[in-house]
């Protein structure tokens, strides 16, 4: 599962909207294929949904990385967002 609803910094809620994956980096490792990745998807702010309610239901674009590490024999991966996307 991508830890997409972590990765919101302008929306509170993750939207249905289609994601898009941007592979950024593939290193191969002892055993192990780390990818790195950007995440594309859209948030929104939900709100009370009142008749006179000033949020927009509008959807609002967000992204995010996140590395998984792909065991070569096993195929398990395990995926973990980046927080820090300094490099």
């Amino acid at each position: 599962m991508l830890p997409l609803q972590q990765g919101l910094s302008h929306s509170n809620h993750v939207s249905d909207a289609p994601v898009t994956v941007v592979i950024k980096e593939v290193v191969e490792l002892d055993g192990t294929i780390r990818v790195r990745a950007g995440i594309l998807y859209q948030g929104i702010i939900s709100g009370c949904s009142c008749a006179d309610d000033p949020t927009p239901d509008s959807e609002i674009n967000e992204n995010c990385e996140v590395l998984l590490d792909i065991d070569r024999s096993t195929a398990a991966t395990a995926v973990a967002l980046i927080t820090d996307t300094s490099d």
